[in-house]
């Protein structure tokens, strides 16, 4: 018989270290995405704590104050340490930061903590040493400062996010995909993308995105394209085209397409290729398929064509995913 206690699951702890003039949302973030993710009993998958130097309370820039449970010993006994982004005329951002944070970032990197920030959180990282020799990113309208202060780092501000040992994020919202990457990381796709639904934000924008993409955001309506989306969905193993699609949604094509995009910010093909893409790695993650069966089970016909596609917008082949990322791996 097997004993339920011995394999109950350990929640991996995440320190939040706020410093003062710390960003509201970039604050709430871990806690928000953190604590959707849950195993297949329920259990919760991380317990998040917000910490600062001295226990201390410090200022936010939504104008209330941070008052602490912890102080720099969560640091100390965190698998994940977390930096939010901290407000652009704080003076951590001139190149220095606290020194009892700095050394307590680096004693939690060097026992092998995941450490990670949150928009300009990489200054206090960069300030702290942790980033030298690395690539990395910021909100990319501080890039110019960042490159002043740090010219020793590589900066790309033109992703949402960069995994290159220590973890960092552009701004604002590209937090929540940083986040949902760390749970994909840890735990798969099916339990990032039930975070993401709880949150009610896209599972997955590719780390190497472009920052600043204009999205609009739809009106109300009941003449939308949603349940023409879902169909596509279900028939994801299908030659979908334009005009299929356009049909069920009782439009014409020019008017389809216009508010497809007015809706999704994508094109109707861009759409349905990210879907095929997402429906594959979730193959890849979850069963033990060929690569040919979860070609034709996503709609990309052969195993040459997802390979391309799969490399274009993963970054990686399939076969290398399926390494990282499948359940019995």
């Amino acid at each position: 018989m097997r004993n339920n206690r011995a394999m109950a699951v350990v929640p991996h702890r995440i320190a939040v270290l706020a410093v003062d003039q710390v960003v509201g949302l970039d604050l709430g973030t871990p806690s928000q995405v953190f604590g959707t993710a849950r195993a297949e009993d329920g259990t919760s998958l991380y317990r998040v704590d917000t910490c600062t130097s001295g226990g201390l309370p410090v200022r936010s820039t939504a104008g209330f104050r941070v008052l602490p449970d912890h102080g720099l010993e969560l640091v100390e006994a965190a698998d994940t340490v977390v930096v939010p982004g901290i407000h652009g005329g704080s003076p951590l951002i001139d190149g220095t930061v606290d020194p009892a944070v700095a050394a307590a970032l680096r004693a939690a990197h060097e026992r092998g903590a995941r450490i990670m920030s949150i928009c300009t959180g990489a200054f206090v990282l960069a300030a702290a040493g942790l980033l030298d020799g690395r690539r990395a990113t910021t909100h990319w309208a501080y890039a110019n400062q960042f490159r002043r202060l740090h010219p020793h780092i590589e900066l790309d501000p033109d992703v949402l996010f960069i995994d290159d040992g220590v973890l960092t994020s552009a701004g604002v919202a590209a937090g929540l995909d940083l986040c949902l990457h760390v749970i994909r990381t840890d735990h798969g796709s099916a339990v990032a993308n039930w975070s993401a639904r709880r949150c009610v934000v896209p599972p997955w924008r590719d780390g190497g995105q472009a920052q600043y993409i204009e999205h609009p955001i739809p009106r109300a309506t009941g003449t939308g394209t949603a349940a023409t989306r879902e169909w596509a969905r279900q028939r994801l193993h299908e030659p979908v085209a334009l005009r299929d699609l356009a049909a069920h949604a009782q439009m014409s094509v020019r008017t389809f397409t216009r508010r497809f995009r007015s809706e999704t910010g994508l094109s109707p093909a861009q759409w349905l290729l990210q879907q095929r893409t997402d429906h594959a790695r979730l193959l890849l993650e979850t069963t033990d398929l060929a690569v040919d069966q979860i070609a034709r089970h996503a709609g990309f016909g052969t195993a040459a064509a997802l390979r391309q596609h799969f490399h274009h917008r993963v970054g990686v082949a399939p076969s290398a995913y399926r390494r990282a990322f499948h359940r019995n791996c």
